[in-house]
């Protein structure tokens, strides 16, 4: 069976244009044609009633969601019920995060994550494992007592993953560029985070395989004039994706824009670090024995430290907007290709052309998000 969405208006990589109609078959992106041609080649018709039609958002940072958080449940049923939460804010593809924890909870994390994407849960593209290879000088709200160095124990176990990318955060001046290159050549994805690292530290990581920054700015090592430190090489690093978490509390827009001036837009990408509050109306909920409560949409433990998000990435794209003055086709790019394209998915994510999975969101003229496809099943928001 085939399917005509018609009726709106679709993303073509440069903005949204109307007239066009996208036919998919099974969980693919067959034809991006005129609607009338649309209609003719497909067994039935979605009418987008005047939406806007974008790729499905890509978030690969997320703790948790729908009264879940992942490190307290390792589990198929976990990764299923955050999906469905962050679903509904236009998140087609996620990695469940799993912060700081022993090795133990990194393979059950692993395993859980193979077996969500043996059983087909929606969105599941892999995991990201957060610590705990970093910095105590720089570790947020993780717990202390589970940081550890990484080793050759620790390294089979993150390239042991079956299905699915992994994507690990670490603190480069914690380990050497040996280990770093290892992991790289295994296909785990590498980013630098809650790090303290020295310029020159930073740079030598690059060189060594990592790709990618986790939440810019936030818990690495800041820049001044004489020590540019993690965040002025990320900024100085035109290949590089960097992940930004736009909720005007954990960083401050004006500091974003100046960024966004600094490199390449092609390589930021939304993330959320959201929590199990997302999808809920109580804002409260536990992490490590604390109480974290949602002040103004950021998650804030007793002390005032910041403990990841209330944010859903629809939210972040109208943030992105409004708060940082990109247009609609750059905030577009930064929630869905570029992010696939960091993970090395944008072969089939991100776009909407024929081949792509049918993997999309419809949005509305105000940017929240009015249903989803994955893998070419729909669902309203």
């Amino acid at each position: 069976m085939s399917t005509a969405l018609v009726g709106g208006r679709v993303f073509n990589g440069k903005g949204f244009v109307a007239g066009l109609g996208v036919v998919i078959e099974g969980a693919r992106i067959a034809a991006v044609v005129p609607e009338a041609e649309a209609l003719a080649r497909a067994d039935s018709r979605h009418d987008l009633a005047g939406g806007r039609l974008a790729p499905g958002f890509v978030d690969t940072q997320v703790n948790g969601g729908g009264g879940v958080l992942f490190n307290d449940e390792l589990s198929v049923e976990a990764i299923e019920a955050i999906g469905a939460a962050h679903r509904r804010f236009g998140t087609t593809g996620f990695l469940p995060t799993l912060i700081s924890d022993d090795l133990d909870a990194i393979d059950q994390a692993l395993r859980a994550v193979e077996a969500a994407i043996a059983a087909g849960v929606p969105g599941v593209l892999g995991v990201h494992v957060e610590g705990p290879f970093i910095n105590a000088a720089r570790a947020g709200i993780h717990d202390k007592a589970k940081f550890r160095l990484l080793d050759e124990r620790a390294i089979a176990l993150l390239t042991s993953i079956r299905a699915g990318r992994t994507l690990v955060t670490l603190a480069p001046e914690l380990t050497e560029p040996g280990m770093i290159r290892q992991l790289a050549d295994a296909g785990v994805v590498v980013a630098a985070g809650h790090t303290d690292a020295s310029y020159e530290e930073i740079r030598e990581a690059l060189d060594a395989g990592v790709t990618g920054f986790t939440h810019l700015f936030n818990a690495m090592s800041p820049m001044a004039s004489r020590a540019p430190g993690a965040t002025g090489a990320a900024l100085e690093d035109p290949k590089s994706w960097c992940g930004i978490i736009v909720d005007g509390r954990h960083v401050h827009p004006a500091v974003l824009r100046l960024a966004l001036r600094s490199r390449p837009l092609d390589r930021f990408m939304l993330v959320t670090d959201a929590m199990p509050s997302v999808g809920l109306s109580e804002k409260t909920f536990t992490l490590q024995g604390q109480t974290i409560t949602v002040e103004d949409g950021v998650c804030v433990a007793p002390d005032g430290t910041l403990a990841g998000s209330d944010l859903g990435m629809a939210a972040a794209v109208r943030n992105t907007v409004e708060m940082l003055g990109v247009d609609e086709a750059a905030a577009a790019r930064m929630a869905g290709l570029n992010p696939a394209s960091f993970l090395g998915l944008d072969h089939e994510l991100g776009r909407i052309a024929p081949g792509q999975r049918a993997d999309l969101v419809l949005l509305d003229d105000a940017g929240r998000a009015q249903g989803t496809w994955i893998a070419g099943h729909f669902a309203s928001s």
